[in-house]
């Protein structure tokens, strides 16, 4: 039977992003699904960036509006609205966005953890 998502979770973070997640570890903990994937809508305001991690899962990153930047150990990425990136578990990677800010979609598997992401400075 099909379940609906009323209204996404925000989590908390500073820096000013807002993160609504619409399925995943917070939102749908109940769900089989919720530990496998998890679907996030983020708006980051301009400037923003966060610390470097090296999350335990994949995550596909779908830009709407603004630039996504992606540095990587091989370089940077600038991923404009229309395009996506996908950066993989295991892989040191830091995000931030252009002076215009960012609205994008991100889907983790396995679902983004803040044990899982891996942040820097969380280690």
């Amino acid at each position: 039977m099909p379940e609906l998502i009323a209204a996404p979770t925000r989590i908390p973070v500073p820096g000013g992003k807002i993160i609504e997640e619409h399925v995943g570890a917070v939102t749908t903990p109940d769900l089989n699904l919720g530990a496998s994937v998890s679907v996030a809508h983020m708006v980051a305001p301009a400037g923003w960036s966060e610390p470097a991690q090296t999350p335990d899962f994949d995550e596909i990153t779908v830009v709407l509006r603004g630039q996504v930047i992606v540095e990587h150990d091989a370089g940077v990425l600038t991923v404009e609205a229309g395009q996506t990136v996908i950066t993989h578990r295991g892989e040191r990677v830091r995000y931030s966005c252009g002076d215009q800010g960012a609205e994008y979609v991100a889907v983790c598997l396995p679902a983004f953890t803040n044990d899982g992401v891996n942040r820097e400075d969380e280690a």
